[in-house]
Order: structure tokens, then C-alpha cells, then sequence
């Protein structure tokens, strides 16, 4: 049996798979099973050398590139098969890679890692300065571009992204009047939702321009440009006093090294009886790296978190960590509506971009999808207080608002 043969043997037990290799030998892999659908593939030459020496980033490319193409089901469908079957809980992947190839991506993490102000503008850039066609075709119409919050698992994505921000609205216990920073405000949605439901007075502030451009044309056409502003400029730079603090998918982009400053700069910003929400990806089993895929092609600098670095960031710094939810799988029912949107507009896209690019974010999404259904990612939201006394001392009051919240629609 070819080497990878063993390699496809180990890894897809579960659902199956049926590979074409280059010189037309076909071979079959692993068990049916209802709850994944078969997928077939074919290799063009030189795509199994690619896999066998780094086996996920060596599928991504063979992939984006063309020279493995999938003939039945879809990259979804492959990415499914291959960690179904070997789920977090059970052990370790067998896409894991080789230590050689662990080690020369730790070293690489370290170095990246250094996400200095100038360099932080840069990578956000990368990513969110993309062509502002390209969100509008997958995101819901508020362009929430972070896990969305399904109170019933076949909610439609622009309710889940509602009930996000009125979940995440309800922890902050805002009331009319109170100044809140958002720290990597995006397009301004949770901005603009904060303002008009509980009349507080938002600052959102962004490394990207094109995002800095439709939040202040949003709050223009809303007529609350004076009550919600937004400025380009980095959390570090901030000055002055805000009753709330907020940030929702911008702690992966801060880099483990600053978690302190970051608490810091928070702590400084906040008012003695302020209260602050981190809403971030994260690591259930410990520090990690993040994989050379993600680093080359999506989120340069970006890394996700394990619960204890993120403890290391706010301990000592007197911040009261008030409250930590753990969301565990509703990243993953986020992710399955992006890339069902991103298929259903795939002629736009190419357009957009190329086919090249269409297979890179299919990619991206579908093996951000298994991550959270199958591997080690979550979501954590996590609560801090600057005074013991600054919020009620039970739950009750989250629920209460978030009825109240959800309400208002």
C-alpha cells in the first residue's frame, strides 16, 4: 500500500471516501454512514507529494490551485469526512502533521506573534480591507462577522445575529445615557444596535478603513452620527472614561504578548464602576499555534486563545472577571450558513475575485466549520466588573434584559 494510501486509511474511518489518483488508480476509503455523504476526489500530479509533507496545508493548496479536485460532494463534505472521525475528545488528529512540521510552526507563532501598532494595521488590513462586495454576499445584513447566538439551532443567521447582540447587550447591563467604547467595531452593527435599543452613546473604534467608511455612513443615514461615532485609530492610542466596554471578534488579532496591555489600556479606559464584554474565538484544550494556512492567506497575525493566556492577561491587573460563558457549538451553525451563502453566490464571487480565490474561502469557512463541530475551538464571552458592586450579584438580570431585548426585534 502507498504511503498515502496508509495516510487516508488512518484518517478517513468514518463516512467514505473514494480517491482518483493521477494515473487513474482508484482506491476507497473508510465506512458509509447517513450522516456523511460520500466524496470523491481526484489528484492531479505532484498534489500527493504536497499533502504527504504538510497534510492541511498542503490539501488547501492542492485545492486552491486545482490540482486536487473534488468530483463528488465538496470541500465541506472532505473536511467532514476527515474529522468526523477523529473528534477532539477522542485523542489527537491525524491531520495534526509531523513534530517536524509542529516545530517549524511554533517558531513561526513566536515570531508572528509581535503584533506591534504598526503591524496590527497591516494584517487587519489584510483581511478586512478586502473588496466591500465580498461581505455583503455572505454575511446577514448587518454585517455581524462573528459567531452568532442560536437560541434554537434552525434559527435563520439574521435572527442568530440579532440575538447575539441583544445576548451580548443584555451582559453589559447599559443604560441610557452611559458612554461605551467598541473595540473593533466592524461595520458599526453592535454600535448602532447598542444606541438605538438602550440609548447609550457609542464610540466604535477600527484598524480598517473600509469598515470606518460604511460605519460613519451608516450612522449618517441613521441620523445618530452625533450619538455613535467611529474613528480609525488603535485601542492603545484611546484616551478618556467610558461606562462599557465592548469587543467582539477583535481579541484573536491582539497577540499573546499584549493581552496585558490590552487589559491594561482597558482597565485605564473604564470607569470605577464600569463593566466590560470580550466576545472571542478560543482554545478548549491549552496554547497552540495558529496553522499556516490561516497565517499565509487569511488572518496574518491573528491567533486564537486558550482560556489560561487569557487569565494571564487580566490577572493582577484589578479587573473582576464576573461572568465566562463558554459557546460551543454555535460558531459552527455561524460558519454552515456563511459557506452555504458563499456556494449560492459562487458566480459573484469568481467575478469578484477568481476561481482561485472562490476555493480559498470555501476553504477557509468549511475548515473553520469543522474546527468548531469537530476540533478544538469555542467561543468564549467573558464578563469583568472595576467594582464587585458594579453589577447585580445574580444572573437574573442577563435573562431579564436579553426578553426585553429580544423583544424589540
Amino acid at each position: 500500500m502507498a504511503l498515502i494510501d496508509r495516510f487516508f486509511a488512518r484518517v478517513f474511518t468514518r463516512g467514505q471516501l473514494t480517491v482518483i489518483h493521477a494515473d487513474g488508480r482508484q482506491a476507497v476509503f473508510g465506512t458509509p454512514d447517513p450522516d456523511l455523504p460520500p466524496v470523491t476526489i481526484r489528484f492531479a500530479r505532484g498534489a500527493i507529494g504536497r499533502i504527504v509533507r504538510d497534510p492541511a496545508t498542503g490539501t488547501a493548496e492542492a485545492f486552491m490551485d486545482g490540482s486536487m479536485t473534488i468530483e463528488q460532494g465538496d470541500i465541506l463534505g472532505l473536511l467532514s469526512l476527515a474529522t468526523a472521525s477523529n473528534p477532539w475528545e477522542t485523542g489527537s488528529s491525524a491531520l495534526d502533521g509531523s513534530l517536524f512540521t509542529r516545530a517549524l510552526a511554533a517558531a513561526r507563532f513566536r515570531i508572528d506573534r509581535i503584533n506591534m501598532a504598526r503591524r496590527s494595521k497591516r494584517n487587519v488590513s489584510h483581511h478586512y480591507d478586502l473588496n466591500d462586495r465580498l461581505y455583503d454576499l455572505f454575511l446577514d445584513r448587518d454585517r455581524q462577522y462573528s459567531c452568532a447566538y442560536y437560541t434554537d439551532p434552525a434559527n435563520s443567521l439574521e435572527q442568530a445575529q440579532v440575538d447575539k447582540k441583544a445576548h451580548i447587550a443584555a451582559k453589559l447591563a447599559l443604560k441610557p445615557g452611559m458612554r461605551v467604547l467598541d473595540i473593533g467595531c466592524g461595520w458599526g452593527g453592535m454600535a448602532l444596535y447598542l444606541h438605538r435599543t438602550t440609548g447609550a452613546e457609542v464610540l466604535g473604534v477600527t484598524l480598517s478603513e473600509e469598515q470606518l467608511k460604511v460605519a460613519r455612513r451608516r450612522a449618517e443615514e441613521a441620523g445618530v452620527a452625533d450619538k455613535v461615532k467611529f474613528e480609525l485609530i488603535d485601542y492603545r492610542a484611546l484616551t478618556g472614561t467610558f461606562d462599557r466596554i465592548v469587543s467582539v471578534g477583535m481579541f484573536e488579532h491582539v497577540g499573546t504578548l499584549h493581552y496585558r496591555t490590552f487589559f491594561n489600556k482597558c482597565r485605564a479606559l473604564l470607569a470605577d464602576d464600569g463593566v466590560m464584554l470580550i466576545h472571542t474565538i478560543g482554545r478548549i484544550d491549552g496554547p497552540g499555534v495558529t496553522d499556516k494556512f490561516t497565517a499565509k492567506y487569511i488572518f496574518p497575525g491573528g491567533y486564537i486563545p486558550a482560556l489560561s493566556e487569557i487569565a494571564r492577561g487580566y490577572e493582577g491587573v484589578r479587573l473582576i472577571c464576573t461572568d465566562v460563558e463558554v459557546l460551543r457549538l454555535h460558531y459552527a451553525l455561524t460558519l454552515k450558513d456563511w459557506y452555504d451563502r458563499t456556494l449560492a453566490v459562487k458566480d459573484d464571487l469568481v467575478a469578484l475575485y477568481d476561481e482561485r480565490f472562490y476555493r480559498m474561502w470555501t476553504f477557509y469557512l468549511a475548515g473553520a466549520y469543522v474546527s468548531f463541530q469537530y476540533n478544538n475551538m469555542v467561543n468564549y464571552q467573558l464578563q469583568f466588573a472595576a467594582d464587585r458592586h458594579a453589577l447585580p450579584i445574580t444572573r437574573d438580570y442577563m435573562g431579564e434584559a436579553e426578553a426585553r431585548l429580544q423583544a424589540l426585534g
